[in-house]
């Protein structure tokens, strides 16, 4: 099968890294990829976003398969453009995709569904907005922009000042454009968060292992939100009968919600839970692979990738005997110094071998590219530094190991991936 995967970050080499080992995918296309991408897969530089230019690619060299992996292709109609043109595409339809798409609605489809989530109000005046939450008087408020923001869209404000910041930034500054139209405020709740991914094609569910994303940019989640700084699978406090429970009232309950509503989810349903007092809680859905849990999820899958998304797509998920390995996995990201914020590209990453040279270490390429056979940084997020072990504390000595072999100028990471044990 010739296979043209969507996407050039770190969740994209993951899945052509996973897609790479089916015997059945002869050929490996991915656009626009990246440094790493391009060592096993053949790199076409059309963006991601550019769906015209993408299904005529995907029509003109006759793929078998298109597997579009971010969220922005997906909400804009990436798969249907692939559908209409008589082409076979893994992902949500676009009227699916909105469940990421607009928090809005994701928000009203667990109230009128009753999947338990934190109370909220949406708001597109930034005026009523600030007087809700001065009203309220709950702090930290939690501020987010409807649409998509790169994982970025969310503010949590300690106090007044801080809220007012945040809604003036999304609504007025528009730093997020129109996503930032309309702003959902919603109550803060505690816990630990867990992030589980499921397969979906609208009749079966199938999770895959937990796991557990590092959103801020230093030690003890201190400093500004990112896309991720790193990852750990399994959740450290995702029980099997917080699983049943999340089965029951939480992952079921949302595929036959979309269901309901006309708007059948096939594809990776990536639920964004905390566990609270008053039980798990749903924060945020994605309509994909989250990035960076897809590093630390696929390596403990065992089985045919392509298996698994073929099923999806003829709807007989309900056939495929889905296993997973053991032990632990963790993902170390090694970003450019100053992300989230202002930071340089074009430094020289070198080392990367001899962490690959390391026993169950895999280095998954976020921001690189090729220039004349030197890898250069090209991104905030760099690189995930990925080792799987027999158990998860294992897996965090592996990566730590690694990723001191790895070497860029101004290169930060975070040092306290999976430590937290709550």
């Amino acid at each position: 099968m010739k296979v043209l995967v969507v996407g050039g970050g770190g969740r994209e080499h993951a899945i052509c890294w996973k897609l790479k080992q089916s015997p059945r995918v002869t050929e490996l296309y991915c656009a626009p990829g990246n440094g790493g991408i391009a060592e096993i897969a053949t790199c076409v530089p059309i963006k991601a976003t550019d769906i015209e230019a993408l299904a005529d690619f995907a029509e003109k060299e006759k793929m078998d398969l298109t597997v579009v992996a971010p969220d922005d292709p997906l909400v804009m109609g990436l798969v249907d453009l692939l559908e209409s043109r008589g082409l076979r595409a893994f992902g949500p339809r676009a009227n699916a995709a909105i469940i990421e798409g607009s928090k809005v609605f994701s928000k009203e489809l667990m109230k009128k569904y009753h999947i338990p989530t934190a109370a909220y109000e949406v708001f597109d005046d930034p005026a009523k907005a600030m007087d809700y939450i001065r009203q309220r008087g709950a702090y930290p408020a939690v501020i987010k922009a409807e649409g998509l923001a790169l994982g970025k869209g969310v503010i949590i404000a300690k106090d007044e000042d801080e809220a007012e910041a945040g809604v003036k930034e999304i609504m007025e500054d528009k730093k997020f454009g129109d996503s930032g139209n309309r702003v959902v405020i919603e109550e803060f709740l505690t816990g630990p968060e867990i992030s589980v991914l499921a397969f979906t094609d609208g009749k079966t569910l199938c999770p895959m292992v937990s796991a557990q994303d590092h959103k801020r940019a230093y030690d003890n989640d201190r400093g500004l939100n990112t896309g991720g700084m790193g990852t750990f699978s399994p959740s450290r406090v995702y029980t099997p009968e917080m699983e049943k429970e999340c089965m029951e009232n939480i992952f079921l309950p949302t595929m036959a919600a979309m269901n309901a509503e006309g708007r059948t989810f096939k594809g990776v349903l990536y639920f964004g839970l905390m566990s609270t007092k008053d039980g798990v809680k749903v924060i945020e859905y994605n309509c994909r692979f989250g990035d960076p849990e897809t590093q630390v999820v696929l390596p403990r899958l065992e089985g045919d990738l392509l298996e698994i998304f073929e099923a999806i797509i003829d709807e007989r998920l309900s056939e495929v005997d889905i296993k997973w390995k053991d032990g632990g996995c963790v993902c170390v990201v090694a970003a450019s110094g100053g992300y989230p914020e202002k930071y340089e590209s074009g430094k020289e990453i070198t080392g990367i071998a001899e962490a690959e040279a390391m026993e169950g270490v895999t280095v998954f390429h976020a921001g690189t590219k090729l220039d004349g056979g030197r890898l250069l940084t090209a991104g905030g997020r760099v690189l995930g530094v990925t080792a799987i072990a027999d158990s998860l504390d294992a897996a965090i000595k592996r990566a730590y190991e690694a990723v001191e072999k790895v070497r860029f100028d101004k290169m930060h990471f975070r040092r306290d991936i999976g430590i937290k044990r709550y």
